[in-house]
């Protein structure tokens, strides 16, 4: 994600509370079990969270998702959304009920498998109950039907997240938990899988979504678009962002294929940032490796109200035309945050921090400033900045996982690793991590070994120093 112009590093950062989920501990939940078969039976549900320390509600406990198909219609006039999610997944242990995310719009059915299934609503917790317990290892269909107004959560920060209505249709960008507001699903970024999505909208707008446009039609006045995002994705890089677009299409060198929809209103300032795209990705596929999907581009709508860009996966949307960096920080995040994905939002800097040091290197290799001038630039800021209010690998909680330590800090902790093991070792780190992890997830302790592996080198200090601990550091 990158942020407002005038807001280098960070959203601001506005305290809320949290819901906080009352999950039995497993050990517990094994003691009732073995207590009787009422208890037992009561364990076999599903937690409501995936145990995220940031977002507790965040994701559910019990299955796996492996496909969503997602059959959509909205129209921009009403703001009404008609919905049917099918989702199918694999059973990790024993279910008489588990959870899909979805908060407000009204569901109408849910059947798992052919059966109607019971289901209520708890909060952002759809919690549904086969006719029938679903055994470990078995693969269930679970279909939703569902309509409403769709509308946008409040993150902790105090930013707007998820389907977000524009003057010509919706800006719909889900981190780091708004994809619970328009389609029902596993809403954490530990569980990734392919979609399907398909898009009816009003003729004239277009509505895009990720991966690979298959086709579209239009009949009595309405467009359907269909998209087939295959490779794995997280609930929150999904979208289906619906307005007036200009529509470009082509396929580059390497034979990714690009589709940008631009705003007319933003059309003018985006075309000569849009023209970089291959080379950007050209560039980055040298220093990262192999581009990890088979579609890119872009969507630039004309958003005032959202003050973000997000690293949709293959597409990004904007909330305005981007400029070079941005353009640049969002493509990096393909690698970084994308293919290699969290397993918990306290590491977040490794999308970020990473995605910040992709601009800085671009920026040394295309005659702008070196990666070490915009180093001492930061480190030149006072020991009260708010650069050094937190360590990066621990933001404190969901209201700063987008605040300054995470983007900047974060880069300066990969040029510190830079220097310190030399150019040859820090690039192969970087294209060994998003090879190893390609289409999966990684951990800060995981790129830690990587990097002390590879260097030979024992980075343990340099980590808890640019990473693991609050405070300006020591320059040695």
């Amino acid at each position: 994600m990158t942020l407002p112009r005038q807001q280098a590093f960070g959203r601001p950062a506005v305290l809320r509370r949290e819901a906080v989920a009352a999950v039995v501990p497993v050990a517990v939940a094994a003691l009732l079990a073995a207590a009787s078969p009422a208890a037992a039976a009561a364990a076999a549900g599903g937690a409501p969270g995936v145990g995220d320390p940031y977002f507790t509600l965040a994701g559910n406990g019990g299955y796996d998702v492996r496909h969503y198909a997602l059959t959509l219609g909205y129209d921009p006039g009403s703001r009404h959304l008609d919905g049917k999610a099918v989702v199918t997944a694999r059973a990790t242990q024993r279910l008489t009920r588990f959870d899909l995310d979805l908060k407000g719009l009204k569901v109408t059915g849910v059947t798992v498998g052919h059966d109607k299934a019971a289901f209520r609503r708890d909060g952002q917790e759809l919690v549904i109950t086969p006719k029938h317990a679903l055994r470990e290892g078995r693969e269930f269909r679970v279909t939703v039907t569902y309509a409403g107004k769709p509308a946008p959560v409040t993150d902790p920060d105090g930013s707007l997240d998820g389907w977000i209505p524009t003057d010509d249709g919706a800006f719909v960008a889900g981190e780091p938990q708004g994809a619970m507001t328009w389609f029902p699903g596993n809403n954490h970024p530990k569980d990734k899988a392919s979609y399907d999505i398909t898009l009816t909208v009003p003729e004239g707008r277009t509505a895009v979504s990720n991966g690979v446009l298959l086709g579209r039609r239009t009949a009595h006045g309405r467009t359907t678009f269909r998209w087939r995002q295959a490779e794995p994705m997280a609930a929150y890089l999904a979208t289906a962002t619906v307005g007036t677009f200009e529509v470009e299409r082509y396929r580059t060198a390497d034979g990714i294929e690009v589709y940008n929809a631009v705003d007319p209103r933003e059309a003018a300032e985006a075309a000569p940032v849009l023209k970089k795209l291959p080379s950007v990705l050209a560039w980055e596929s040298k220093l990262f490796g192999p581009y990890p999907f088979r579609a890119a581009g872009a969507v630039v709508d004309h958003a005032p109200r959202v003050g973000y860009a997000l690293e949709t996966q293959t597409r990004p949307v904007y909330d305005r035309a981007p400029d070079l960096g941005t353009l640049v920080h969002e493509s990096a995040h393909q690698w970084f945050g994308d293919s290699v994905s969290l397993t918990s939002w306290k590491d977040i800097w490794l999308n970020e921090g990473f995605a910040t040091y992709a601009e800085w290197l671009y920026a040394e290799q295309h005659g702008g400033e070196s990666a070490q001038k915009a180093f001492d630039d930061l480190y030149a800021r006072p020991a009260a900045d708010d650069l050094w209010a937190f360590a990066p690998a621990d933001p404190g909680d969901g209201a700063h996982i987008f605040a300054t330590p995470v983007y900047a800090r974060g880069a300066m902790a990969l040029h510190k690793l830079r220097t310190a093991v030399g150019d040859p070792v820090f690039f192969r780190v970087l294209r060994t991590w998003a090879a190893d992890h390609r289409d999966g997830h990684g951990t800060t302790a995981q790129f830690t070994r990587l990097a002390e592996r590879l260097s030979g080198k024992d980075l343990d200090a340099l980590f808890r120093t640019w990473i693991g601990t609050a405070g300006k550091p020591q320059r040695p």
